[in-house]
């Protein structure tokens, strides 16, 4: 009897190259398989510190970056009414310079009528490169209304946030709980700790209004009600601080808990933390019960520390937690109905909370120098950790939310510690490690420094001469002072606006905002194609450039 031939192992790629995935802020490595010259297919890097191997679907999906039918393959100049579609193809040549037409005059006379955003292209570094180049303060990119007010958050309270920053202790952690998580944010390093988490018999909590996904999975899904998370989390503080349940050494030789909050009203200062004569933070000594620098050498912290000054009293930071958290207003009888989740089970899970970070504590007999020169024999873990993402950051109130599972972490002294918390290096980097924004304009030469930051004060907000806002967007303004990367929502309704000021142009890159960023898909297309009483386009000029045809294309 004659059997086919088959070829069981047939030719699939006659090239690889290594790469990392552009499909998401994760960076996994990957294998990318030529054939022919041509993309046959990916797989995950086995070799890769991030991903090990593991590739998700959209990761696999990352071939129609190459493949898919909607890409553009020559520069195209419109022919018709903005949002017909009606465009011809032109060289590279007549492209540029048309651009640079359109460009120079406003760079040579005022930069700032260029108004020069960025999607999630992973070129940020290059784009903004650019825009500090050219001159404009008009630039941003998607992180302003996607999850930067939880990375803000966590570089303001402890110097770094979650996914890029920091992941949990996955070999030690005992219980996890996770903050509205999807699966395609950090999807596979979440994935491979799961996994080991579920192997060691580790507990997991999803809270997630809808029980997909990792919620799925999850030891117990906390189906909450939207826009909520924060209230649960104050409600866990609350539960915690009341029953002694936080670890009191590590916030006073490890956090700034023991700092003196100045309680002068009629000082410049008053709220904020004490300073000496040398800007050192100052706390109570509890050997000499006077005040001393915070991280002077033998010096012991007292979180009960108050200094009488003057016919005032400057209080710890830890003096204020408590009267702030401990207000009834955060039991969780008080939130339960808002949450959805009932005060027994609040309680409950603060109890499991502290039974894991204090009872079953992890000791490494490892002897460590912590900055004050105090040596100590071992390094002990409270392993419970936590992760959040997008659908925290995705409310109003986010930044507040992320503020308060940070707080969390640390009440229960979880941050860098064995089972809870790990930042990656070069993380923690405090707020004033990392740049502030600028808005300086000089026609003709390059802005004075880099767009986005991080604002210490009234002095680094975006503000012109007359104090209104540098930026069209408004960022960094008395309005939205901690807008770390911008606020590209805003651009084109006040572009069409003219609030703060008119622009010459608005040149996109790879950012549809016509569409998937816009929140008003049909207000939006209405300003971009809106005629101003002499007939002429309102924003007179769009620039846009995309590997695909989406919808934004049509409005160029």
């Amino acid at each position: 009897m004659n059997q086919p031939k088959l070829d069981l192992s047939p030719k699939v790629s006659d090239e690889i190259r290594k790469t990392t995935c552009y499909m998401c802020a994760c960076r996994c490595g990957i294998n990318v398989h030529m054939k022919d010259g041509k993309v046959a297919y990916i797989e995950g890097n086995r070799d890769h510190p991030v991903n090990r191997g593991v590739l998700c679907a959209k990761g696999s999906a990352g071939i129609m970056q190459v493949n898919a039918p909607s890409r553009l393959r020559a520069p195209l100049r419109r022919v018709g009414p903005r949002g017909s579609g009606e465009f011809e193809e032109i060289s590279w040549e007549e492209a540029l310079s048309q651009a640079t037409e359109w460009l120079a005059p406003v760079r040579e006379t005022a930069p700032q009528k260029l108004a020069f955003f960025t999607g999630r292209d992973q070129s940020q570094s290059f784009t903004s490169f650019w825009a500090q180049a050219f001159g404009t303060p008009n630039y941003a990119a998607h992180g302003g209304f996607c999850s930067v007010n939880m990375a803000a958050a966590g570089i303001y309270t402890m110097g770094g946030a979650f996914w890029e920053f920091g992941q949990p202790d996955w070999d030690r952690t005992k219980m996890f709980m996770i903050f509205g998580v999807a699966e395609d944010h950090d999807s596979n390093p979440i994935k491979m700790g799961l996994g080991k988490l579920k192997a060691r018999g580790a507990k997991v909590i999803g809270v997630n209004p809808v029980r997909s996904g990792y919620n799925a999975i999850a030891d117990e899904w906390v189906g909450i009600t939207p826009g909520t998370d924060g209230l649960f989390i104050l409600a866990l503080v609350y539960e915690l601080m009341k029953a002694g349940k936080i670890d009191l050494d590590y916030l006073a030789n490890l956090t700034n808990a023991p700092v003196l909050v100045n309680g002068d009203p009629n000082s410049e200062d008053y709220g904020l933390l004490l300073r000496d004569e040398n800007n050192k933070l100052m706390v109570i000594d509890r050997e000499t019960g006077k005040p001393a620098a915070f991280d002077a050498h033998g010096v012991q912290p007292d979180l009960r520390g108050s200094l009488r000054d003057k016919g005032n009293s400057h209080r710890s930071v830890f003096h204020h937690m408590i009267e702030k958290y401990l207000d009834p207003q955060y039991a969780p009888e008080a939130v339960a109905e808002r949450t959805g989740i009932t005060a027994e089970r609040i309680k409950r899970i603060a109890a499991e909370l502290a039974d894991v970070a204090f009872n079953q504590a992890i000791e490494i007999d490892q002897e460590w120098t912590d900055f004050r020169g105090h040596t100590h024999e071992k390094m002990v873990g409270r392993p419970v950790s936590f992760h959040s993402m997008r659908g925290v950051s995705a409310h109003s109130n986010g930044f507040q939310t992320c503020r308060a599972l940070h707080m969390l972490q640390i009440l229960l002294g979880s941050v860098e510690v064995p089972g809870g918390f790990r930042f990656k290096p070069p993380y923690p980097k405090p707020p004033e490690a990392h740049p502030k924004p600028h808005c300086g304009v000089r026609p003709g030469e390059p802005l004075d420094g880099p767009h986005l930051g991080f604002v210490h004060g009234p002095d680094d907000l975006a503000l012109d001469a007359n104090g209104d806002p540098a930026r069209i967007d408004k960022a960094f303004t008395w309005e939205n002072p901690m807008s770390a990367h911008g606020l590209m929502h805003m651009v084109i309704s006040n572009a069409h606006a003219g609030d703060p000021y008119k622009i010459d142009t608005l040149f996109m890159y790879m950012a549809n905002m016509s569409w998937n960023s816009s929140m008003n898909t049909r207000g939006v297309i209405d300003m971009l194609t809106d005629h101003d009483s002499d007939g002429n386009y309102v924003i007179p000029k769009i620039i846009y450039s995309d590997a695909y045809s989406s919808e934004m294309v049509a409005y160029a």
